[in-house]
């Protein structure tokens, strides 16, 4: 038995590439590379909210003098949009991992955790063994989780952060001419992801973007919330026909690094000598068998996706050092290092004395950052002889953040399709390694970067 995963509450693209789902995993695999998404601009209009029962206008009423270069970039933009929605009603699905809203969910979210066979793996013959196991692990650990949520107000805000991120969402694919309804998935509590897809078939919907939100693809997290998916698509009639498309990571986004690049610049500016301060990004960790016997491309979404939010620094003028370690690992087995909490004795010890601590895989507050990083780290590193402490926010509702979410679904839509059975082994995964799982279907997926 390995040890428990992680305990975590364009247009311009040329080919996809697929995401293949199957009973013993997922696997990504790239058939080219595109460049980098751009920001687009948006244009403010009143949306109606309803769907539209007129026809894809005729863009040659268009082709007329216009005032600016600017200005026929905007309106051929709103055209392409507007073809591409046409009669269609468009739905988000955004999946997160959920968490206990009160002290009394806590065991059972717990169970539904540790049941999932992506989170807790065990070999075939013992998969039997999945939900007594998961019984019994969940009631030993509530009373040490129902502590640390009963010290971040008795249960998580994940719930409320991704319902605000969801309208935000909505609010921004509508300012730029796409009416969109957005539904909340949550992998291990309500509203869980069978319930947001009863509401999508309800509601009529024809074209389905996925988009986990989590910014760097892994096993345990995006894996297990897609696999969940093509389960359900694939026992539905109603599904396997819609039209859909998976955004399976997008750290690489413009808009997401710059978001995270304020993010730091605004907090360091809290320090007594910012140009002094380490910059410390803490990323969930996951065992270290994922990656190396699981091709899980966690680890260098990561650390490229660290490297890119410092390049942004740079431009800034912003150069200080900086360290990335992995956080919340349970269990005897060895897990991605360096551990958030070995690294800040070490920094203590080598005389560093401001950290500002990065929750570099977490776009939502919950209590991996309210209690395990505002508390335990904090006080760690308070322990270690750092003197100033400092934490940037996750990032919520930030406007540069959802206005880019907005054009990466935006992007998604030439690339919506129907899921298609496959034949294929074990293909490649995004760094050409060998992966050892059998896909059985394989759905659309919008190359995001």
């Amino acid at each position: 038995m390995q040890a428990p995963a992680p305990v975590s509450d364009s247009l311009h693209h040329t080919s996809p590439f697929l995401l293949n789902c199957g009973s013993d995993g997922v696997n990504l695999s790239r058939t080219v590379k595109p460049c980098s998404a751009g920001d687009r601009p948006g244009i403010s209009v009143n949306c109606n909210l309803g769907w539209s029962s007129q026809t894809s206008p005729d863009l040659s009423q268009h082709f007329r003098g216009y005032s600016s270069a600017s200005e026929a970039v905007l309106t051929a933009q709103s055209d392409l949009r507007k073809l591409l929605v046409g009669n269609e009603k468009i739905g988000v699905l955004l999946l997160n991992l959920g968490g206990p809203e009160t002290l009394d969910d806590v065991q059972p979210f717990l169970f539904n955790l540790f049941a999932d066979p992506d989170i807790i793996r065990l070999p075939r013959l013992f998969r039997f063994l999945q939900k007594p196991l998961a019984k019994f692990i969940s009631v030993v650990r509530a009373p040490k989780s129902k502590e640390g949520y009963a010290s971040i107000g008795g249960g998580s805000p994940l719930r409320q952060i991704t319902d605000a991120q969801a309208e935000a969402l909505r609010e921004a694919l509508c300012g730029k001419d796409v009416p969109a309804k957005v539904y909340v998935g949550m992998r291990y509590w309500h509203p869980f992801t069978e319930e947001a897809i009863e509401q999508i078939k309800r509601d009529g919907i024809t074209k389905l973007v996925v988009l986990p939100l989590y910014p760097q693809f892994s096993i345990s997290t995006s894996g297990s919330s897609l696999r969940l998916l093509e389960s359900i698509f694939r026992e539905d009639e109603y599904l396997v026909n819609m039209q859909h498309t998976v955004i399976p990571s997008w750290y690489q986004r413009e808009g997401y690094i710059k978001s995270m690049a304020t993010l730091i610049e605004n907090e360091l500016t809290k320090f007594p000598v910012p140009q002094k301060v380490m910059i410390f990004f803490s990323a969930h960790g996951v065992p270290l068998a994922y990656v190396e016997e699981a091709g899980d491309p966690y680890k260098a979404e990561m650390e490229e996706c660290v490297d890119l939010i410092m390049e942004e620094l740079e431009k800034r003028g912003i150069t200080n050092p900086c360290t990335l370690a992995y956080q919340s690992r349970v269990g005897p087995v060895e897990w991605l290092k360096p551990y958030t909490d070995e690294t800040i004795i070490e920094l203590g010890q080598k005389g560093v004395k401001s950290l500002l601590a990065v929750p570099i895989s977490f776009v939502s507050e919950h209590i991996e950052t309210l209690e395990e990083i505002d508390v335990e780290y904090k006080e760690l590193a308070l322990e270690s002889g750092i003197k100033h402490w400092g934490r940037v926010p996750a990032l919520g509702c930030e406007p540069t953040f959802i206005s880019d979410l907005a054009d990466a679904v935006i992007e998604s839509l030439p690339y919506v399709g129907a899921m298609a059975v496959s034949n294929l082994e074990a293909r490649q995964s995004s760094d050409g390694t060998s992966v050892k799982w059998k896909p059985k279907l394989s759905l659309p997926v919008f190359p995001s970067y």
